[in-house]
């Protein structure tokens, strides 16, 4: 995996350089150095946490107004958050809670008014580099060294093994769809900088293909709820497959990898 370097340089290191190139804020808490935080977040938390795009955007943003302005603790409404990154209510909310679950946030205090939460920086996180090196160590035993890297649209072959994961069910509705009428979709759009790693694309059928278009997975899911399209079970397993998605839980199998039947 190329997760463990930035720029040839070893993760550990920009841990020790954003510590090296802190400065005392106010004479008590430390301001980070932007430029090693940015890599941090983008080589080490990102994909060690299997962090979703929305998650990403909203740790970010998180960060910005606290380790980047010298706060340890910050008071914010998810209604102010949601406008400042342009989404919806739900998706904010729930991308807080995942961020919490994830460590990445330490929830203080929580109301109607608002929330309290610390916000921790790459190296407070627990476990982040240990998972590193775990998930390095399960890369190599397991033979799955560059799949993170494959373009899932590139041949026939690895656009079926998309449909093969979803085993003959539209990843959003979850209804049966024949192999003909079977469609990939990105779940985030190629408008919004979509990849086409295993991790973005699911197989799905052509209704749910159209009535998704430019709207995020999540979006579109609980629209699917609210036309009663699927039941709040139905609709809390789709959430959840999402997550896993993103956190590069669902890998396909590839039959050409390792031999008959492989996973990668």
């Amino acid at each position: 995996m190329k997760n463990n370097k930035c720029d040839g340089v070893p993760v550990s290191k920009h841990f020790e350089e954003g510590r090296a190139k802190a400065r005392h804020y106010n004479g008590s808490t430390p301001k980070v150095d932007a430029e090693s935080l940015w890599k941090q977040i983008e080589d080490v938390v990102v994909p060690q946490l299997g962090l979703s795009v929305i998650d990403h955007v909203v740790y970010v943003h998180l960060v910005r107004h606290s380790g980047l302005e010298g706060r340890r603790r910050l008071r914010f409404s998810i209604l102010w958050l949601a406008r400042n990154i342009h989404l919806s209510g739900g998706p904010t909310r729930e991308a807080v809670r995942r961020l919490a679950a994830h460590g990445a946030l330490r929830l203080i205090e929580r109301s109607k008014a608002g929330h309290v939460a610390e916000v921790r920086l790459p190296e407070e996180i627990p476990g982040v580099r240990a998972n590193a090196k775990r998930a390095r160590e399960a890369a190599r035993l397991s033979g799955a060294m560059g799949i993170e890297d494959m373009d899932f649209l590139k041949t026939l072959e690895l656009r079926r093994a998309i449909h093969a994961r979803e085993r003959g069910r539209c990843f959003y509705c979850l209804r049966q769809v024949p192999a003909r009428l079977a469609s990939i979709d990105h779940v985030v759009p190629r408008a919004r900088v979509g990849c086409n790693s295993y991790r973005n694309l699911v197989s799905c059928c052509m209704e749910c293909n159209s009535g998704k278009g430019e709207h995020s997975a999540e979006e579109f899911v609980r629209s699917l709820f609210r036309e009663r399209s699927m039941t709040a079970a139905e609709l809390k397993n789709r959430l959840s497959a999402l997550d896993a998605l993103a956190a590069g839980k669902l890998r396909p199998t590839i039959p050409s990898v390792g031999g008959p039947g492989s996973q990668v």
